[in-house]
C-alpha cells in the first residue's frame, strides 16, 4: 500500500507545489503526493510554473492548486519545506524538514537550484520509503 506524503509550507504556492509535482512524476508507485499550507495564494508561483514546464515538462497549473491543510486526506509522512516561521502541524508517522529557502522573487538560477534540490530529496524520500 502506497504511503500518503504531504509537502507543507505556509502559502502552498511554490516549494511545496514543486515537491508535489515531482513526487507525482518520480514516485507514484511508492507514495501519493499532496501539498498544502496554512494559507493559500490565488495561483501557484508563476516562475515555478514556468520553470517546471521548461525543465520537467510538468504543467502544475493543470493538475494542482493552492490548498489548505484541511483540504488533503490524512497522511503518513509530512515534509515541511523550511518555513522560517512556525511550520504548520499535521499528524503523521514520520516528519522531516527540508530547510529550503523560498526562491520567490529571485533569479531563475536560484529557482532551478531549489527545483533540483527538491528533486534529489524526493528521490531520497522514495528510497527511504521503499526501504522502511
Amino acid at each position: 500500500m502506497r504511503k500518503k506524503v504531504a509537502f507543507i509550507c505556509v502559502h502552498n504556492s511554490c516549494r511545496s507545489q514543486i515537491a508535489e509535482a515531482l513526487g507525482k512524476k518520480l514516485a507514484p508507485d511508492v507514495f501519493e503526493s499532496y501539498s498544502a499550507g496554512t494559507e493559500t495564494k490565488p495561483q501557484i508561483n508563476q516562475d515555478a510554473v514556468r520553470l517546471m514546464k521548461q525543465v520537467h515538462g510538468i504543467d502544475m497549473e493543470e493538475t494542482q492548486y493552492s490548498k489548505l491543510l484541511s483540504d488533503i486526506p490524512p497522511v503518513d509522512v509530512v515534509i515541511t519545506m523550511g518555513c522560517n516561521v512556525q511550520c504548520p502541524f499535521l499528524p503523521c508517522f514520520y516528519r522531516e524538514d527540508w530547510g529550503l529557502d523560498d526562491p520567490t522573487g529571485q533569479s531563475d538560477e536560484v529557482f532551478l537550484h531549489v527545483i533540483e534540490t527538491i528533486l534529489q530529496k524526493v528521490l531520497e524520500l522514495k528510497q527511504f520509503l521503499i526501504n522502511s
